[in-house]
Order: structure tokens, then C-alpha cells, then sequence
């Protein structure tokens, strides 16, 4: 994802840099190019600043492409070629056609929202007395305890009551739960339904949840052969 919105940051700042250029005369031009630095090519009087292609290089070297002598000839050719073709673009008025205006717009918007992100991150460092105090706060806002519990989901009772019956016997309650649950989710997985605070549940099962664990020792290891309300 990272690789993808650098591919469009730079495709963007590109084009902008065209587009911005063609209504420019030859002496702005001039003027731009000496604040900006040196140029390693010129499209149709237009200069690529070395800045540019430093900046593609960076974003490769993200990605494992080694910063050499032919990498950045290759940028400084796709680099041209994508000038002349936006050129080309814009000679044929699509800058102004319906819904590139507002592409390209969007992607200054977009430029210009990550640069202030950025600059603000680099201004407001987070400290480890910052990072400490909310996970504090995250902490205390995580009450009562999570157990992990099991269901069979029938719809008459007469079906569970033969469950049970089963279950008493030795039957195994992953077995039964695989092959008789009403619940795709947790049937699969042997009526598991992972670990959750019981008041995640709807409230009939979370009450009878917590009678197996007012009546059993251990938190872990609680089956329940559940029937819904309408049952």
C-alpha cells in the first residue's frame, strides 16, 4: 500500500510540475529552476529537477532497488517520457475535461494533507511519557474479565435435553457441535466461540454463562448447550 501511494505521489507531483509549467513563460521557468536546484533534463523548455529524481530514488531504495548510476538514467528517461506525455495531454485540453480537473485537484489535496501530517509529526515528537500515559488510559478503560466458552446452537429443546444426554455418555462436544449446530461460525470450529467478555453476548446467554462460572472453578474451559429465546 505504501509502494502504491508513493507510486501516485510522484506520478502527481510530475504532472502538477507540468501542468504548472505550461502556462509559464521562458523566464519564470528560468527563475523556478534556480531556487529548485540543479536539472538533469529539459521537455519542451521545461526543466526535471534533480530533486525529483533524488526523491524516486528514495522511494525505490524503500522497496530494495539499489540507488545506481542505471537506476537513476532509467527515472530521468520515465521521468521525460511522462513530461512529454502530460505535455501532449494538455495541448489536447484534457487538464480541463470532465473529471480530471478534480483528480488532479484531489491529489494536491491529498500532497498537501501528508506534508502537514508530516511536518507535524516532525514538530510534535511522541514522547515516551506520552506513549505510557495512553496506554494507561487505554488500560483503564478495559474492565471485567474475558472467558473462552463453547455452544451448540439447536432450536428445540427437545434437542439439546438429547445432546446432553449425549454429552453425559462420553460423546465428544466438538464432534456434536461440527455435525448438529445451527451456528456456521463456531460449528466449524467444534462450537468454539474464542475468549470475549460475557457481556458481548445476547443477555440470555451471557446470564446462563455466568451460572457455569459461578458453579465451576475454572474460567477456561466452560461447554453450554445453548437454545434460543424463542425456543
Amino acid at each position: 500500500m505504501r509502494l502504491f501511494e508513493h507510486g501516485i505521489l510522484l506520478a502527481s507531483a510530475v504532472s502538477l510540475l507540468a501542468l504548472g509549467a505550461c502556462s509559464a513563460d521562458k523566464a519564470a521557468d528560468a527563475t523556478a529552476t534556480a531556487a529548485k536546484g540543479p536539472a538533469v533534463a529539459t521537455v519542451n523548455g521545461k526543466a526535471i529537477q534533480q530533486s525529483l529524481v533524488d526523491l524516486a530514488v528514495r522511494q525505490g531504495a524503500s522497496s530494495g532497488r539499489p540507488d545506481t548510476p542505471e537506476t537513476r538514467q532509467a527515472i530521468v528517461e520515465q521521468l521525460t517520457m511522462q513530461a512529454v506525455v502530460a505535455d501532449a495531454a494538455v495541448g489536447k485540453g484534457l487538464d480541463k475535461s470532465e473529471g480530471i480537473a478534480e483528480q488532479i485537484d484531489a491529489v494536491r489535496q491529498s500532497i498537501l494533507a501528508n506534508a502537514y501530517v508530516q511536518d507535524y509529526i516532525k514538530n510534535n515528537p511522541v514522547t515516551d511519557e506520552a506513549l505510557r500515559a495512553e496506554y494507561e488510559r487505554i488500560k483503564a478503560t478495559l474492565t471485567g474479565s474475558e472467558y473462552k466458552a463453547r455452544h451448540i446452537l439447536v432450536e428445540k429443546e427437545d434437542e439439546a435435553k438429547a445432546i446432553i444426554a449425549q454429552l453425559k455418555k462420553g460423546a465428544k462436544f466438538e464432534d456434536i457441535a461440527k455435525k448438529q449446530s445451527k451456528d456456521p461460525g463456531s460449528g466449524a470450529q467444534g462450537g468454539d466461540l474464542g475468549w470475549a467478555n460475557p457481556s458481548g453476548y445476547v443477555p440470555e446467554f451471557a446470564q446462563a454463562l455466568g451460572c457455569l462460572l459461578y458453579t465451576s472453578p475454572s474460567p477456561r474451559d466452560r461447554t453450554r448447550t445453548r437454545m434460543p429465546s424463542s425456543a
